[in-house]
């Protein structure tokens, strides 16, 4: 496994007149892909406090998150201009609350057999995460931050595997 992408690699959304355009898989085997994304949002404790409690005016906020976070990966291809539409075979999304840094992380994880990765299904699910809890929230907390959101791994497809360095 390598976590290095060769100096030589050229962007594949385009063709070779610089002209952006959407990547043949036609040929590619299908394989069991997975990717996994994690990011973070940082917020007031009192915020965090209120979440965990059960008792924000919106109602069940992680909840609602993990669910928008779910359909989100269905719509990535309408999202993102050059994806292709996927059928997912399994997606789980997860919620970790950090008291001591006042944040919460949501990994998610997407899973598909086909002839494409979904690293952007993934991602999209842990943004669109994300921004339901800021959403949910930004009544009581406008300086909520998203960050650290990246693939931590993709197993699967021509390349292999892809572990993300710490």
């Amino acid at each position: 496994m390598t976590n290095k992408t060769p100096a030589s690699a050229k962007l594949t959304h385009f063709d070779q007149g610089g002209q952006a355009h959407m990547v043949d898989v036609g040929s590619k085997n299908d394989t069991h892909r997975i990717a996994l994304a994690s990011g973070c949002i940082r917020m007031k404790a009192e915020t965090l406090a209120l979440i965990q409690s059960g008792t924000a005016k919106k109602g069940d906020v992680l909840g609602i998150a993990r669910i928008a976070a779910i359909m989100a990966t269905k719509r990535t291809s309408d999202l993102i201009p050059l994806c292709h539409p996927l059928a997912l075979t399994r997606v789980t999304v997860d919620f970790s609350i950090d008291d001591a840094a006042s944040s919460i992380t949501c990994n998610a994880q997407a899973e598909t057999v086909g002839k494409t990765g979904v690293e952007m299904e993934a991602l999209t699910a842990v943004q669109i995460g994300l921004l339901t809890i800021y959403d949910m929230c930004k009544a009581v907390d406008r300086g909520m931050v998203i960050t650290d959101v990246r693939v931590m791994e993709k197993h699967g497809g021509k390349s292999g595997d892809w572990i993300a360095e710490a």
